[in-house]
C-alpha cells in the first residue's frame, strides 16, 4: 500500500507542474494556440508518464533503504543519530564567525556554500567516530548496567529470533530442543506457516491431515508450556506466492533465524544470506561417534558390576563396557561395538572382543 501511495503522489504532482507549465510559455505563444486545454492535457500526461517513473525509483530506493535500516543494530542507529547531530552542532558553532564577516554582495554566495559544505563535512565526521567509538559512548549513558558493558565491549550480543517452518514444527523434533533450553531468543511462527498446517489438517488426504493435526497439536503444547516465547506473527505477504519465499522474506525482514529441516529451503536461504539453523545438521553433529558393528582398539582397565564384564575408556573418557572382558584386564584387544547408550549424564558404549564375535 505504501508503495502505491509513493508512485501516486509523484504522478498527481508532476501532472500538475505538467498541466500548469502552460503558464509559463510567453503570451503571445499562448494566443497561436487554438485548444489551450488540450495542450494543458497533453503536458499533464506528459509530465504525470515522468513523475511515475521518478516515484518507481524512489519506491525502489526506499525499500532497500528500510531493508538496510532493519539490519542495522539499534545501537548503531543510536549512536550514529548522535554522532550526526554532534557533527551538525559543530559546524554551526565553528562557521558562525564566517557569517559575520564583511564580504562583497558579488560573493554573498559563499557563505551559504561554506553551510552546506561545512554542515555536510562535520556530518560525516560524527557519523564516522560513532562507528569508531560508539561503544564506548553506550558505556558512558550506563556504565552501572552490566549488560551495557558487555554490549559496548562486543562480548554479548541479543539472541536471534528463531522463526519456525512447516517441516520443521510437523517434524516435532524442536519441541524437545525447547525443553533441553538449547534454543534461545523469541520462537516466531508466522501467519501464513499457520494457515498452512491448517490447509493440510483439513485435506482430504489421510496423509496430509495427520501431519497437519499434528503440527498444530505440537504448536498447542509449545504454546502452553512457553507462552512468553512462542509468537503467533501476524506478518504476510500477498505479493509472494510460495510459503518458503514468504519464509526467507520474513527471516530478512526481522534480521532473525530460519529453523528448518526442509534441505531445498535451506540452500535457499543460504544462497540469500538468510542465517539457518537445520535440525537434520544438529541431529548429525550429535550422533554417537560410534555405531553398532566399529571396531575400537581399547585396553581393558578394570572389571565391570557383571562378573564377566570389563571396562575400558576412550581418549575422550567415555565408557566402554566390554562383555567377556574380565579375561583380558591389563590387555589391548580390539572390541566389536555392539550398542550406545546416550542419556543427559553422557554416552556409554557396550561391545564385545572381536575374537568371541567372529568365533
Amino acid at each position: 500500500m505504501l508503495d502505491f501511495v509513493i508512485i501516486l503522489i509523484f504522478i498527481l504532482a508532476a501532472a500538475g507542474i505538467g498541466h500548469d507549465s502552460v503558464e509559463l510559455l510567453p503570451t503571445d505563444v499562448q494566443q497561436q494556440i487554438t485548444n489551450l486545454e488540450a495542450v494543458r492535457w497533453i503536458t499533464a500526461s506528459f509530465a504525470a508518464i515522468v513523475g511515475f517513473a521518478i516515484g518507481l525509483t524512489v519506491q525502489v530506493t526506499y525499500r532497500r533503504v528500510e531493508a538496510r535500516v532493519r539490519q542495522t543494530p539499534i545501537e548503531v542507529i543510536l549512536t550514529r543519530a548522535v554522532g550526526l547531530v554532534v557533527g551538525l552542532l559543530l559546524a554551526n558553532l565553528m562557521l558562525a564567525p564566517i557569517f559575520l564577516l564583511p564580504i562583497p554582495s558579488q560573493f554573498a554566495f559563499i557563505k551559504p556554500l561554506t553551510a552546506i559544505l561545512g554542515s555536510v563535512m562535520f556530518s560525516f565526521l560524527g557519523v564516522s567516530l560513532a562507528d569508531t567509538h560508539g561503544r564506548t559512548f553506550l558505556r558512558l549513558i550506563n556504565p552501572n548496567s552490566l549488560e551495557t558493558i558487555l554490549v559496548a565491549e562486543g562480548t554479548l550480543k541479543q539472541a536471534a529470533s528463531k522463526v519456525l517452518d512447516t517441516s520443521c514444527i510437523i517434524d516435532g523434533r524442536i519441541e524437545k530442543l525447547l525443553d533441553t533450553g538449547f534454543i534461545e531468543g523469541q520462537i516466531l511462527v508466522s501467519q501464513f506457516v499457520l494457515q498452512e498446517l491448517q490447509q493440510l489438517a483439513d485435506a482430504a488426504n489421510d496423509q496430509k491431515r495427520i501431519r497437519g493435526r499434528r503440527g498444530l497439536d505440537i504448536l498447542n503444547r509449545m504454546q502452553d508450556a512457553y507462552p512468553e516465547r512462542l509468537i503467533i506473527h501476524p506478518a504476510d505477504y500477498e505479493e509472494i506466492q510460495t510459503v518458503d519465499a514468504k519464509l526467507v522474506r520474513f527471516t530478512q525482514e526481522i534480521n532473525g533465524t530460519l529453523l528448518t529441516n526442509d534441505y531445498n529451503l535451506n540452500k535457499v536461504a543460504n544462497l540469500q544470506k538468510v542465517p539457518v539453523l537445520n535440525i537434520n545438521d544438529l541431529a548429525q553433529a550429535v550422533r554417537p561417534i560410534y555405531l553398532a558393528g566399529d571396531s575400537i582398539d581399547l585396553k581393558i582397565l578394570k572389571e565391570g558390576k557383571e562378573p564377566t564384564q570389563g571396562v575400558g575408556y576412550l581418549d575422550d573418557g567415555t565408557m566402554v563396557v566390554v562383555e567377556e572382558g574380565n579375561k583380558h584386564i591389563g590387555d589391548q584387544l580390539r572390541v566389536v561395538v555392539t550398542s550406545a547408550l546416550q542419556t543427559s549424564a553422557g554416552r556409554m558404549i557396550f561391545a564385545r572382543p572381536q575374537t568371541s564375535v567372529v568365533a
